[in-house]
């Protein structure tokens, strides 16, 4: 399966090295140009047991963009995995939630 994974936190990219470990091909997309350049060199810039040798073991079925429009073509699957930090100034329950990031999946 073609996986895409808007993000690469935490979340994502341990998301996106167990799903290439299990057999799938997995995009990760973003737009930190400096970090996106570190994955594609095999920097793992996050501490998870095992994690930087599982990323190296699979890296050939593990992309790294900050292309959007190509992370998103040609995939089976797309999981938005970024972060939705919440408003601090009082407002309601459910106006708590930043939604900055909708942009990615419109």
């Amino acid at each position: 399966m073609n996986i895409a994974i808007a993000g690469t936190g935490y979340v994502s990219l341990v998301s996106a090295v167990v799903l290439v470990h299990v057999g799938h091909h997995v995009g990760c997309v973003d737009v930190d140009e400096a970090k996106i350049e570190q994955l594609k060199k095999g920097v793992c810039p996050i501490y998870e047991p095992s994690l930087p040798e599982l990323m190296a073991k699979n890296l050939c079925r593990l992309t790294f963009t900050t292309d959007y429009a190509a992370a998103y073509s040609d995939t089976d699957a797309i999981f938005i995995a970024v972060g939705t930090p919440e408003k601090l100034d009082g407002s309601a329950l459910g106006s708590l939630i930043d939604h900055k990031y909708y942009w990615l999946i419109n």
